[in-house]
């Protein structure tokens, strides 16, 4: 039983972690090869032994230990990790049930060495994962996000107060408290373009390099530089006031 429970804990550490860190190098993207078919194929791999009690505390304990590792070690911030999980564990699943009735349907069952069992999946996931990065490497979207506020204050006010922010001190919206970047301040270094403005956060800052300025009118500018937690899966271009 201890062994079972080892041997779920190994694969299934084994497999999450390596596809990550062809996540984080950027080998392979954010898409179905690593939310579906890397999860898919660990569920099948483990398939009906992990109906068996020590496996499946195996292949929960080796999930909550790899979540945890992204989150203390900084890799990923705890709103990516909470969307991540039912992309990961519903997969996981699937591949255990189709697995078991395979199994179950089986006139005669093999018994195969379960590590050794894993490289050949593990390798149709790289070819797999490796062919959509170089299939979406150019498949990019830019989404506009826009908020619009009315404030009693005349337009020179709020731009004297938008341009360099001492402290920023308000209630945090839900996710902000959960774990999304918190703001703490923003500098503009001086008024005129190509200036920079760094906006600091808890952990982390954006860095901003002025393309347009009009004095109670417009504050443009693109963003050239971000250090936030969690790896970058998106890329921020530009903040406009």
């Amino acid at each position: 039983m201890k062994k079972e429970f080892a041997i779920t804990t190994i694969i299934s550490l084994t497999f999450l972690s390596l596809g990550f860190l062809l996540l984080h190098y950027e080998l392979i993207g954010y898409g179905l090869s690593f939310f579906v078919f890397l999860p898919f194929i660990l569920g099948y791999v483990l398939g009906k032994s992990t109906l068996k009690a020590f496996s499946l505390f195996g292949l929960i304990f080796s999930l909550v230990v790899f979540f945890l590792l992204l989150l203390f070690g900084d890799l990923e911030g705890m709103v990516c990790i909470l969307m991540a999980m039912p992309l990961i564990i519903v997969p996981i699943l699937l591949g255990v049930l189709i697995k078991y009735f395979v199994k179950k349907y089986q006139k005669r069952e093999k018994n195969k060495n379960l590590i050794k069992s894993t490289i050949l999946p593990f390798c149709i996931f790289l070819i797999f994962g490796f062919a959509e990065n170089k299939l979406m490497e150019n498949d990019k979207a830019i989404v506009e996000i826009k908020t619009e506020i009315i404030l009693p204050y005349s337009s020179m006010e709020v731009y004297e107060t938008i341009k360099s922010v001492d402290t920023l001190d308000a209630e945090k919206p839900f996710l902000m408290k959960l774990d999304l970047p918190i703001p703490q301040k923003c500098i503009l270094e001086e008024e005129k373009v190509g200036a920079i403005r760094t906006c600091y956060f808890e952990e982390g800052k954006i860095i901003e390099r002025v393309t347009e300025l009009e004095k109670g009118k417009l504050l443009r500018m693109d963003v050239i530089d971000y250090q936030l937690t969690g790896r970058k899966w998106f890329d921020f271009k530009e903040a406009i006031y």
